[in-house]
């Protein structure tokens, strides 16, 4: 039988893609431990202590509100069908392209002095560019639940609310799950709309621009090296949480 080096050819290829992430993350780690001293005295800078938390934290409160507001709305989308629904979704998926600095200024627009320089800014620009990672994964793991399981569950006396408690929720959790995972990526990671919205105070993505224009490279490296340890092992803890509640 011949051979057959398809998937072998596709993972040389993906391989590159690979080394692409990796290569930087293993540079900048690497001058940085050889200017260990510096962020020795990084990690115990107060300023670069308070704007980690305060990341963490809008992160955190962002992915709780996508949670709230788009576990229901994926739940409709996955079952009903209604005029206009299309538009709906694409407009849920707008945040992903309009460039960043446009949110803050549509959001600046909008709510004015109500979110300028305060957390509520900071989360009000976290929500807008990473609640449709929420929401589309809600959808897609409502879709993946079979209506009738539901229907079952109504048949014997559950309302609609306890069906869905009961069976959709628990069914489709992995999918809503890795969305708040990819929700709160992208809430820790945004910075352009925050810029505008919110400078101060400052979130550790803002912390380190405004290191790196006043103090250079030197200055804002070991805060980057910070950020990219505190978020990737965030991020494999909860991978590791879900992929052991599906297991």
């Amino acid at each position: 039988m011949r051979r057959d080096y398809t998937l072998y050819f596709f993972a040389a290829m993906g391989t590159f893609m690979i080394a692409y992430i990796v290569i930087p993350m293993a540079v900048i780690y690497a001058r940085q431990f050889g200017d260990w001293r510096t962020l020795i005295k990084t990690l115990h800078d107060p300023l670069v202590l308070a704007a980690l938390r305060r990341s963490i934290l809008t992160a955190t409160s962002t992915a709780l509100i996508a949670l709230l507001l788009g576990v229901p709305l994926g739940y409709v989308l996955a079952r009903k069908n209604f005029p206009g629904k299309s538009a709906i979704q694409a407009l849920i998926d707008v945040p992903v392209v309009i460039p960043h600095s446009v949110v803050g200024i549509m959001l600046l627009v909008t709510f004015s002095s109500a979110i300028v320089d305060n957390y509520m800014g900071i989360i009000a620009a976290m929500l807008f560019v990473s609640a449709p990672f929420t929401i589309n994964a809600s959808r897609d793991g409502f879709l993946k639940v079979d209506e009738r399981l539901e229907h079952v569950a109504r048949t014997l006396g559950a309302s609609r609310l306890r069906a869905f408690l009961s069976v959709a929720l628990p069914m489709a959790f992995p999918n809503i799950a890795s969305g708040a995972i990819m929700t709160w990526a992208r809430a820790i990671s945004e910075v352009g709309s925050i810029l505008i919205v919110a400078y101060y105070p400052m979130t550790a993505q803002v912390l380190i621009l405004e290191y790196f224009n006043n103090y250079g490279l030197r200055a804002s490296r070991p805060i980057a090296v910070i950020m990219i340890t505190l978020s990737l092992s965030i991020f494999i803890v909860l991978r590791w949480l879900v992929g052991r509640k599906n297991a």
